[in-house]
């Protein structure tokens, strides 16, 4: 049996990786080819290429790109004609897998979405072109499944595969800071994103927000994790030409924000999936993501979310909703929503102040970090649970074998 797997962005290739191990551990005669990065070769993989140096958000940034998406669909539809894989398994990256989707349904091929796209939240209307061109959705949140499957979707609630390689602590202390006060300054981490457009856009104002809270809280230290080196060289250039970054004595690390999350009383991040490990961490976070003003008048009109990040959405009673659109991104920063466990702010101007509003009251009093984390460990108990790759491997493993009718009625149970 031949499994196709296509990964488009670095956190993806780890859990295309995650998969691809599983589904080995039960059949060792599979084979495996597939687009993705080094995590995904490195786990017994061959690439038809690597597709992960290719991560962009934005629509021109893609149409810049899209050559190079066009010359990967031919390759892939190459290995589809050459390797004759059983099953074709994509892995979030939503509009180039589109274009492979198609390619695997034209020539008979069942495809299966793992971490599909979340157009419950952005692009409802898709669900046409959804139910056309893929066979199942592995759904990683519950109320993302239950959406797919109102949508006449077959789908089988797996979990969240952020959760499989994460140690989902339970002790830390809910009631009191990490640190002792006494003997230890306070840690703030700081996560800047995952992309080089979302550094840019977002570096600035947590760097600012740090430096805010330096003056509030002044024996506060802090760290900023980034993915990898590369990204790690383009901090220090910021923070070189920062002067009041540069006083701050950050400590700039690639590549242990995992590491990182287990010592820090607090985080201050871009929205995204770090969320999830942040969560699983207990550590109070505030999330942030800046937008231009026109992007924040387009996302409200497309937008059916109410929160950005997936922590909140997990832990609130109406994850799905229509935003109220408008003509005008607002004159300042409103306050986060009091739902939200991590306090987000989408925002068009620097939304700095409302950060360390949040950040400086959990330092500096411990009954507000312990009702913080006691919201956060609340939404972990019930949602941060491993599993997800090995339910996902059975699911892909009976899709294969033509058993796609009993995994769908599985999920159906599942939701009922």
């Amino acid at each position: 049996m031949r499994v196709f797997l296509s990964a488009g962005e670095p956190s993806g290739d780890h859990h295309a990786a995650v998969l691809v191990r599983e589904l080995r551990s039960r059949d060792p005669s599979l084979e495996f080819i597939g687009l993705g990065g080094p995590q995904l070769e490195a786990a017994g993989c061959r690439l038809v290429a690597d597709m992960t140096h290719l991560a962009v958000m934005w629509f021109l940034r893609v149409i810049t790109s899209i050559h190079c998406f066009v010359d990967l669909a031919r390759q892939a539809e190459r290995s589809f004609l050459d390797a004759k894989p059983d099953v074709c398994v994509l892995i979030d990256f939503p509009g180039f897998h589109w274009w492979l989707a198609w390619r695997a349904k034209r020539h008979g091929i069942p495809v299966v979405f793992y971490c599909p796209p979340q157009i419950w939240a952005w692009a409802s209307w898709r669900i046409k072109k959804m139910r056309r061109l893929v066979d199942h959705v592995l759904s990683a949140l519950p109320f993302e499944h239950e959406w797919f499957l109102k949508q006449g979707m077959a789908s089988t609630l797996v979990g969240h595969p952020f959760f499989d390689e994460l140690q989902v602590t339970t002790g830390r202390p809910s009631s009191a800071r990490l640190t002792d006060p006494q003997t230890q300054p306070p840690h703030v981490l700081l996560l800047p994103g995952s992309r080089g457009q979302e550094i840019d856009a977002n570096l600035a104002s947590i760097l600012r927000a740090a430096a805010r809270l330096r003056a509030a809280v002044s024996d506060a230290r802090f760290t900023v994790a980034a993915l990898h080196e590369r990204h790690a060289a383009r901090i220090r250039e910021v923070v070189a030409a920062d002067p009041e970054a540069r006083r701050l004595g950050l400590r700039i690390v690639a590549g242990q924000a995992r590491e990182l999350m287990e010592t820090a009383d607090a985080a201050i991040a871009v929205s995204g999936s770090v969320s999830l490990e942040l969560l699983a961490a207990r550590v109070p976070t505030v999330i942030i993501y800046r937008v231009g003003g026109f992007g924040y008048v387009l996302q409200s009109f497309l937008r059916r979310a109410r929160f950005i990040t997936l922590v909140n959405l997990l832990a609130c009673r109406e994850p799905i909703g229509r935003a109220s659109p408008v003509l005008l991104p607002p004159r300042s920063v409103p306050p986060a929503d009091p739902e939200a466990v991590f306090p987000e702010y989408l925002a068009v101007q620097d939304p700095a102040e409302r950060v360390v509003a949040h950040v400086a009251e959990w330092l500096q009093d411990p009954a507000a970090i312990g009702r913080a984390r006691a919201r956060v460990a609340a939404v972990a108990a019930r949602v941060a649970q491993p599993g997800s790759a090995a339910r996902a491997a059975s699911a892909v493993l009976a899709i294969a074998g033509g058993s796609a009718a009993s995994v769908s009625l599985a999920g159906r149970r599942e939701a009922a």
